[in-house]
């Protein structure tokens, strides 16, 4: 049950615009956007906060999902996790790798550079913080200053979204609850 009720009418008014990308964008309405829009501008700063941090960049967007998945789930915020996993199917990684996501560092489906990148969503997701220069160092063996940006930048927007949708309740979708349901079954 949500603690603060979304939004009923997201395809009125002023962040109509918005809302209809978000489910073009997902393939579906996300209720923490539907809760945001309750203080406009939190809704369409994260938006654009959101698209920066999921354009193109040198980090795949399957990886940034895994990222957000792993960060999620080390978090405690299952809504995030479901997303954060359905979005990594939608954006071509395998059920198989998604479903040994938890094994990353001994599984032989993920790279030296996804462990590495996922070793620090994991440590930096974790309250206090565990990473340190030894976690820095080996991710600096695959990737450069702008993809470790474009990492702690995804584990960051978690960390607000799971602070968001623990704190708030939010109810989870049926298309990235089925999703999840079945992941767990794989």
């Amino acid at each position: 049950m949500h603690r603060v009720d979304p939004i009923t009418n997201p395809k009125e008014g002023n962040l109509s615009e918005l809302f209809q990308k978000a489910e073009s964008w997902m393939g579906f309405l996300p209720n923490d956007g539907l809760t945001m829009a309750h203080k406009p501008a939190v809704l369409t700063s994260f938006f654009e906060l959101a698209k920066a941090i999921y354009s193109d960049g040198k980090i795949d967007a399957g990886l940034k999902r895994m990222i957000g998945h792993i960060s999620s789930k080390a978090s405690g915020c299952n809504y995030c996790s479901a997303h954060a996993a359905y979005g990594a199917h939608e954006q071509g990684v395998d059920t198989k790798k998604l479903g040994q996501l938890w094994e990353y560092q001994t599984s032989p489906m993920f790279t030296d550079a996804e462990k590495a990148a996922l070793n620090v969503a994991l440590k930096a997701s974790i309250v206090p913080n565990q990473v340190n220069d030894e976690d820095f160092k080996i991710l600096k063996k695959y990737y450069d200053n702008e993809a470790m940006i474009e990492i702690v930048s995804v584990i960051a927007m978690f960390g607000f979204l799971n602070r968001w949708n623990s704190t708030l309740n939010t109810a989870l979708e049926s298309i990235p609850s089925t999703f999840y349901e079945s992941l767990k079954k794989e």
